[in-house]
């Protein structure tokens, strides 16, 4: 499988082990999970997943991927994707969906829904098993399926409005 990660010190290829990682995740939230670098989200992505490297995109290659973004008030939202192969899957960690109509904003503008963040110690436990699984879908927390979602769960940025 290709692997990739978008971290903002570190768009390479491969994936990084876990351990590496577990500051980020593990350190006090103001600390923690890229605000030294003024980011708050990052990406593992891989192409050519469960054996499929061989096989052209389109025609039976499986892709994965695991979005993040962090929040110090919140901890992380997760979004892991499997498509490709005969598979269309995507899960977002599941929170409070009790705060299902409640938003931050990321670094960038985009709108988040709070009732997907989960606390840093959890999230790192899904990245982790994420890594050491090459990119299965992680048991450690609770996850909704994304076709199980409202209309407009994840509004359009440019569609929405709000004061910062």
């Amino acid at each position: 499988m290709e692997k990739r990660t978008y971290f903002p010190w570190d768009n390479t290829r491969g994936w990084p082990k876990p351990e590496e990682l577990k500051p980020y995740f593990v350190a006090a939230a103001s600390e923690g999970f890229l605000f030294e670098m003024d980011n708050d989200s990052a990406i593992f992505e891989g192409q050519g997943a469960d054996g499929t490297e061989h096989l052209p995109i389109g025609n039976g290659r499986i892709h994965i991927k695991l979005e993040m973004w962090g929040n110090p008030e919140h901890g992380v939202l997760l979004i892991w994707s499997k498509w490709g192969g005969g598979h269309e899957l995507t899960y977002t960690s599941k929170g409070s969906l009790t705060r299902m109509r409640e938003f931050v904003f990321d670094r960038h503008g985009t709108p988040l829904p709070v009732a997907f963040f989960v606390p840093f110690e959890k999230a790192w436990e899904a990245v982790k098993e994420f890594l050491e699984t090459e990119g299965a879908f992680p048991k450690s927390i609770e996850w909704v399926a994304n076709d199980d979602l409202p209309p407009n769960t994840f509004p359009d940025p440019t569609e929405f409005t709000h004061s910062r």
